[in-house]
């Protein structure tokens, strides 16, 4: 007699009622934590040394909130993440961006059109509506944008509303500082499966 499994079983036996038992823990949405000001492993050029650039963070935070990171990705359903970002104010750029880089923005009225450097821009509305505007331009323009941007909370500071929403392993929250091995401590010990 061949070998059934539990999920043939509920497939049997409640067909209609499969797929939302299976991608309940997919749909759900999880609090990832990104430091501006901090090295990163894998958004920096030099692992360890300088924090990621502005255009690199930009494009992983577009992912986290797309959820393109997750195997149940579809471009047309929202299924992404909320993302965190902390000490915008120290948002790093390449080269003379930050002082030749423009942002321009327009009425439609004739001679409505007004530009700001990225230095007055962070001068007058703060690192995060930079960070803001770039992850804005790299998301799809469709009706799923402004959703998704919504779910973006960035901050000048350490400080913000949002710590009991992250996710913790071993008392660790995932993405800051040795997580990693927080991580593997707990598969070692395997008190806490993952």
């Amino acid at each position: 007699m061949a070998h059934l499994s539990f999920l043939s079983l509920v497939e049997k036996r409640l067909p209609d009622r499969v797929l939302p038992l299976q991608t309940r823990l997919a749909y759900s949405r999880v609090w990832h934590s990104i430091s501006a000001s901090a090295p990163h492993q894998t958004l920096t050029t030099k692992p360890g040394v300088t924090p990621p650039s502005l255009g690199r963070m930009a494009s992983r935070i577009a992912v986290l909130l797309m959820g393109k990171n997750k195997p149940i990705f579809d471009p047309s359903t929202d299924c992404g993440d909320y993302v965190v970002v902390t000490n915008c104010a120290a948002l790093h750029t390449t080269g003379h961006k930050k002082w030749r880089k423009m942002y321009y923005r327009h009425s439609t009225r004739p001679g409505s059109l007004k530009s700001l450097t990225m230095d007055a821009l962070m001068e007058k509305q703060g690192g995060s509506e930079i960070l803001r505007k770039a992850v804005r331009g790299m998301l799809p323009k469709n009706r799923l944008r402004d959703k998704r941007l919504a779910r973006l909370k960035a901050f000048e500071g350490d400080a913000h509303p949002y710590k009991q929403n992250l996710i913790r392993f071993g008392g660790v929250i995932v993405g800051s500082e040795g997580w990693e091995r927080a991580v593997q401590g707990l598969r070692l010990k395997d008190t806490e499966r993952l």
